[in-house]
């Protein structure tokens, strides 16, 4: 049995403005900085075997921050794992897409990466760690849209459409059988800490 933590990067200022950051690559700010440092402090209280990234700024950042509290697992880097193409919308508010295209923006072609096409890219991805890296633990360290379509193709029962919040901790095992989530969007490592 193959266990992957699916974790999403930290959080950016282009988040906060509630800008579509896609494939633009958008820097975590400080306060996304230290939602890393949080979830490595997380990570690290067991081992894993290797990590998987983004090469997307945010999430490769968040990775080498969680990297620190393993020091035994490589950090590799995979094109696959990088978000959705946002298309026209990316770096743009709701507001400037209601005010530039109208409100029925959604209903209009954007570019946007097609769905048949990320979820490709997503199993792919899976296939590939499955059988490079068997009964191993595994982080996986990526962006919201991307992996909340990774998670319904992994597990179709399930609904994984609700928003992934930042530097959340998804686990899931993968069984030939029929694959398992322990974990959902865990964020208790962000919870505030006495001093």
């Amino acid at each position: 049995m193959t266990t992957i933590a699916f974790i999403r990067h930290g959080v950016t200022a282009w988040n906060k403005e509630g800008r579509a950051q896609g494939k633009t690559d958008v820097p975590l700010d400080e306060e996304g900085i230290l939602m890393a440092e949080r979830v490595a402090e997380r990570m690290g209280k067991e081992q894993w075997d290797v990590m998987y990234t983004s090469p997307l700024i945010r999430a490769k950042r968040t990775a080498e921050i969680i990297a620190k509290k393993q020091p035994e697992t490589n950090v590799n880097i995979d094109i696959r794992l990088g978000e959705i193409g946002g298309g026209l919308v990316e770096g743009t508010t709701e507001q400037e897409r209601v005010d530039k295209w109208g409100l029925n923006w959604r209903e209009q072609d954007m570019g946007f990466e097609k769905e048949e096409v990320i979820i490709a890219r997503g199993m792919s991805f899976i296939e590939d760690i499955q059988k490079a890296h068997p009964g191993k633990k595994i982080i996986v360290v990526s962006h919201g849209g991307f992996l909340a379509r990774v998670l319904n193709a992994l597990i179709p029962c399930g609904d994984f459409s609700n928003d992934i919040g930042n530097t959340s901790v998804t686990i899931v095992e993968l069984k030939d059988e029929k694959n398992h989530c322990h974990l959902f969007n865990c964020m208790k490592h962000l919870e505030m800490r006495e001093v």
